[in-house]
């Protein structure tokens, strides 16, 4: 999947909560509201990591699938990039641009 296509999927799934769940008037809200999601995600793929490392209690392993760490990472993945729409920031630019350093910065290629 590229980042077009994906940000087009996260274009539409905002469109699709925003339907389900309203619009945000207010600009910061919707950052807010954004960036608690990105936090619980992280959160519960801090939770995944532990379960796959066995270091999660028994009442937390019970269940546990071999898809719920990737599926996780997702959920991650997503939340960043609704995060980025809603604060108006090209990650594929962004993500370029950090390439570039971290390539100069240790010599790399």
């Amino acid at each position: 999947m590229t980042f077009e296509e994906l940000s087009d999927f996260i274009n539409e799934y905002g469109r699709k909560l925003e339907q389900k769940f309203g619009k945000y008037d207010d600009r910061e809200k919707l950052v807010l509201s954004s960036t608690v999601k990105l936090t619980e995600e992280l959160g519960e793929l801090c939770d995944q990591v532990l379960a796959h490392n066995l270091r999660q209690r028994e009442a937390k392993l019970a269940g546990q699938t071999a898809e719920d760490l990737p599926a996780e990472f997702a959920d991650v993945l997503l939340a960043v990039f609704m995060l980025a729409k809603d604060l108006e920031i090209d990650l594929a630019e962004a993500v370029k641009m950090k390439i570039e350093k971290i390539k100069a910065k240790y010599e790399l290629f």
